[in-house]
């Protein structure tokens, strides 16, 4: 598969994903999470939401761009979804504050992802 298509599905899968967990915290978790922990749900919904827009711009861009670096920056933005969102939704559903640890290495995955996206527009 190609990469432009690998990063499109990526993406489309991811935000699907999303809007699924926004409904779900919207009128599933409303009564049953403290308005903290509603927060912290919501916060991996909209990063999970951007980043699978980030994922959708760099696949359509995919055959302007190099691919190495532009691959790297689907990876990592997939990965750094996974990981900032997932343990975002994990902590707001268990309350295992450990899990907060763990968010800043999706975020730094998210931004070495924006970093490569940066590094593959400027033809580096």
């Amino acid at each position: 598969m190609d990469l432009d298509r690998i990063l499109i599905t990526t993406g489309a899968l991811s935000a699907c994903i999303g809007v699924a967990l926004g409904a779900f915290g919207a009128h599933g978790l409303r009564k049953r999470l403290s308005p903290d922990m509603l927060a912290v749900f919501e916060i991996g919904v909209r990063y999970q939401l951007v980043h699978a827009l980030a994922l959708l711009a760099a696949g359509a861009a995919a055959s302007r761009l190099s691919a190495g670096a532009l691959g790297n920056a689907g990876v990592l933005f997939a990965v750094g979804t996974v990981v900032f969102s997932g343990s975002l939704y994990v902590l707001a559903l268990s309350g295992r504050k450990w899990l907060g640890a763990i968010t800043p290495l999706g975020g730094l995955a998210l931004l070495a992802g924006w970093a490569s996206l940066a590094w593959s527009a400027a033809g580096a």
